[in-house]
């Protein structure tokens, strides 16, 4: 049980989830929190995403202030300013990002860090686990910070069979290698999410040999985690006993209890668009080989 495991651990798991914008990366990292949660252990949750809509779904859809909104506030802050209880206890934290059109949106990250460090939140709450929900379609300046810095001790990035999603993937990988001589964080795993074919598994399966990484979860495409959104709400707030809450659960379990922290292998821009291209290939030739078999019922009639 997670409860049992949270007993054995001496210290907070600090995990960084990466991915890229609209992947599902807040979606799997709130799910996550609530997995936990409702199995007794103490997690925060930290949104690492200009967008700030991180925690959202653990309370009801409803957004939190940012730390960097407490900043820009010029008052004195205290920590009830900042962190936000939602769904089983789950401590809501939201970095936030600049006014539009001023700044860099990864000073968020800096700012909330260095406060939360001087407001000795850690401390307060003693955390079993610290999950930081981080937008990764570019790891630099601030958003490299939980990898460089050494704020998270592993990292996992949700990916799904799209290009765009991989190509995200693979600049991270990019991101850990250059800092884990310096003592940065090392990968952990690939959360695949919305897999609804077997030729995405395959696709995604293939990235990951290539790449010298594992799998930590396959996620599949569910309507449940539209109804619960809907509802402002985690799928295991919603449908505890649903099929995509128990997925939720696994991959709880399993990034709570995997202790593989590798350097990933990211491919050269060269060879992934190879790798992109050879996908393609096999998927036009798959699409040709279905279209030649016809049955009677489906072939046109002679004239």
């Amino acid at each position: 049980m997670l409860s049992e495991i949270g007993e054995s651990m001496t210290k907070a798991k600090n995990i960084a989830i990466y991915g890229k914008g609209g992947i599902g990366k807040s979606t799997t990292t709130s799910n996550i929190s609530a997995a936990l949660a409702d199995s007794g252990l103490k997690v925060i949750q930290i949104g690492c995403d200009p967008k700030s809509d991180s925690t959202n779904n653990l309370r009801g859809g409803k957004s939190i202030p940012t730390v960097l909104d407490a900043i820009r506030s010029g008052k004195k802050i205290e920590i009830a300013d900042i962190v936000y209880e939602g769904f089983g206890g789950v401590l809501c934290i939201e970095a936030g990002g600049p006014e539009p059109g001023v700044g860099c949106a990864g000073r968020g990250i800096i700012a909330a860090i260095e406060l939360l460090r001087q407001k000795k939140v850690f401390e307060q709450y003693d955390p079993d686990v610290v999950l930081y929900d981080v937008l990764g379609d570019v790891v630099c300046g601030g958003f490299s910070v939980p990898i460089r810095e050494g704020v998270a001790e592993q990292v996992y990035t949700v990916t799904s069979a799209d290009f765009m999603a991989v190509y995200a993937a693979n600049n991270l990988f990019k991101g850990i290698k250059k800092y884990a001589n310096s003592g940065g964080a090392l990968f952990s795993g690939i959360i695949a999410n919305s897999v609804a074919l077997p030729i995405q598994r395959e696709i995604i399966d293939d990235f990951a040999s290539q790449t010298g990484t594992t799998i930590a979860e396959y996620v599949p495409r569910s309507v449940t985690i539209i109804r619960s959104e809907l509802r402002g709400q985690t799928a295991v707030e919603y449908d505890p006993d649903s099929e995509q809450a128990e997925v939720y659960r696994r991959l709880a379990k399993a990034i709570v209890t995997n202790e593989k922290k590798y350097v990933p292998a990211p491919l050269e821009a060269e060879n992934l668009k190879t790798w992109a291209e050879s996908w393609s290939d096999r998927l036009l030739e798959k699409k040709d080989d279905e279209s030649s078999v016809r049955t009677p019922e489906t072939a046109s009639p002679a004239t």
